[in-house]
């Protein structure tokens, strides 16, 4: 059922308002399609077909029209334009016929698809000849499926990314899809942005801070729990204990959360002595004592993830030790890992 206080009148660009004076006499159907068109030099060549089935369920099921939408309407068009262009009879005669529900047929590749540029992903087309005008209607609307459909596809090609370098690093593809954690709740316009692009990150990864994702997943997709976190520490719960007790500020994180895995921000101040001298030295044992269940995630914040993951590693390394895998690269200890939390594009990931 579409939400109660969306008037679909009122959801499409003002010259859609106009077109049905506009079309040939005894048009009885239109047919329309979506596509990721084909352009020379783009970035990404296939697709990931993601979002319609919550734009359906939030926006067009169930009696989208009433009376009281339509004269809301009227009287906004008539505002808008500054004359009667508003189609009140066309509209109450859809009320009427159809109890306010659109005679429109959608088809569409199933979500999640990855489809090649150039191609169908979704069609509308009328089912009431009288009301032929309603196809390209819904298109303004329908066309912000560009925003999930563009998150699932970057999150593809990070995933490609990543597959490629945990491949030839270790020989499997083990958790890999634990492998790129979504904080852009924060980074993006609405709540409702972050619930199309959270939700977007999860056809690919399962791991997530973005609740508003999680929930769409939830309530759109039935998916019990699409996503997982971990505790962690941000910069406030560090820096509140000042810089002379930083060393106190990550014990506090380790009592708290001694089962589980935890991540802890370390560049609050400086993360190569964090990482050499707080857990390295002062809080070794602490950290030796965690089982790979249990481990610590330290956490760099800040700088060109290039440079400051290596120095983090060596520091490590040389705190801790390593060990070789099949493929003969260094592991850190089953205890300990890392995560970057700046930074992180699809240039600098593959870098």
């Amino acid at each position: 059922m579409a939400a109660q206080d969306f008037n679909f009148l009122l959801a499409t660009d003002s010259y859609k308002i106009t077109h049905y004076k506009q079309y040939p006499p005894n048009v009885s159907k239109i047919y329309s399609y979506f596509e990721c068109r084909r352009k020379k030099g783009s970035q990404f060549s296939e697709v990931v077909f993601f979002g319609l089935q919550y734009l359906l369920k939030k926006y067009l099921t169930g009696p989208v029209i009433t009376e009281q939408k339509i004269q809301e309407a009227k009287l906004f068009y008539q505002m808008h334009f500054k004359q009667a262009v508003f189609d009140e009879e066309g509209w109450r005669k859809l009320l009427e016929k159809h109890d306010g529900r659109l005679p429109i047929r959608i088809k569409a590749v199933p979500e999640g698809r990855i489809i090649p540029r150039g191609n169908v992903l979704f069609t509308v087309e009328n089912t009431d000849p009288n009301f032929y005008w309603l196809t390209n209607y819904v298109e303004t609307m329908l066309l912000q499926m560009w925003y999930p459909i563009t998150v699932a596809t970057i999150s593809r090609e990070f995933k490609k990314i990543l597959a490629k370098h945990l491949k030839a690093t270790s020989g499997s593809l083990e958790g890999l899809d634990l492998k790129l954690h979504d904080f852009g709740y924060r980074g993006v316009s609405s709540q409702e942005s972050a619930a199309l692009g959270g939700a977007a990150h999860l056809v690919n990864f399962c791991s997530t801070d973005t609740v508003a994702g999680l929930l769409m997943a939830q309530r759109y997709y039935g998916c019990p729990m699409a996503g997982f976190s971990i505790p962690a520490a941000e910069h406030s719960t560090i820096i509140s204990w000042g810089r002379s007790r930083e060393k106190e500020a990550f014990e506090r994180v380790l009592d708290q959360f001694s089962s589980g895995p935890v991540s802890v921000v370390s560049d609050s101040y400086d993360i190569f002595n964090a990482c050499k001298h707080i857990w390295g030295d002062k809080l070794k044992e602490r950290v030796m004592e965690r089982s790979q269940d249990s481990c610590l995630v330290i956490r760099p914040d800040s700088g060109d993830p290039a440079e400051t993951l290596i120095e983090v590693i060596k520091i490590l390394e040389e705190c801790f030790g390593c060990s070789l895998n099949s493929m003969g690269f260094k592991v850190l200890p089953s205890y300990l890992r890392i995560i970057q939390g700046d930074g992180i594009d699809l240039s600098s990931v593959d870098e």
